[in-house]
């Protein structure tokens, strides 16, 4: 559980702690479920920020986006239990639920498509579930990165750990760049904004 640190004085820059969602092992690489990864791969090659520190159940970096200190984070607990690196991250940082943002999937956008919102509920997704579950409180920003509508018929399971195809990934490439502009603009705590120029784009 995360314990509420102390509050922010106006105007003040806190820390962000940046997450994205996915499975490790090469066995789960550029799947529908790993597109969280696939965002924070981006923005740490866009930001040159090493996400190399194995530590907390998962691997994370520390740099600058937009002139604001920021962690990024994948969980490598699997995608059920990711909440228990959210937590621990943001305890040793003593970074709050609010200033935690998660990236990750979305059955229900279209491919490439956006959703972003300050808080809310997992929504069926196993990840966010655990995340609110260990950080006690829904109340995080998130970016959700659709991933398409499954398939009549085809197992959800199966359906989430495909690799999309060369039509779609050109599709995702774009939701992902988005992602990143949406990003730069929540670690300075202009969220609406994000929200107004990204949501459904």
């Amino acid at each position: 559980m995360v314990r509420i640190f102390r509050r922010k004085e106006s105007g003040e820059k806190v820390m962000k702690l940046i997450v994205g969602l996915g499975n490790p092992t090469a066995k789960y690489d550029k799947t529908r479920h790993n597109v969280g990864f696939e965002v924070i791969d981006q923005l740490a090659k866009e930001y040159n920020i090493s996400v190399d520190i194995a530590k907390h159940k998962g691997l994370y970096g520390k740099g600058k986006i937009e002139g604001q200190t920021v962690i990024l984070l994948k969980p490598m607990t699997y995608m059920n239990l990711s909440g228990e690196s959210v937590s621990a991250v943001a305890s040793y940082f003593k970074i709050e639920p609010e200033d935690v943002i998660v990236i990750y999937d979305d059955i229900n956008l279209d491919v490439g498509r956006l959703r972003i919102r300050e808080k809310g509920s997992a929504g069926g997704h196993n990840g966010i579930k655990n995340i609110i579950a260990h950080l006690s409180t829904d109340a995080f920003p998130r970016i959700r990165v659709g991933v398409g509508m499954k398939p009549p018929k085809m197992d959800l399971a199966d359906y989430v750990l495909s690799r999309f195809s060369k039509e779609e990934q050109d599709m995702m490439e774009d939701g992902y760049c988005k992602a990143c502009k949406a990003l730069e603009l929540m670690v300075t705590d202009d969220i609406s904004k994000a929200m107004n120029d990204y949501n459904g784009k």
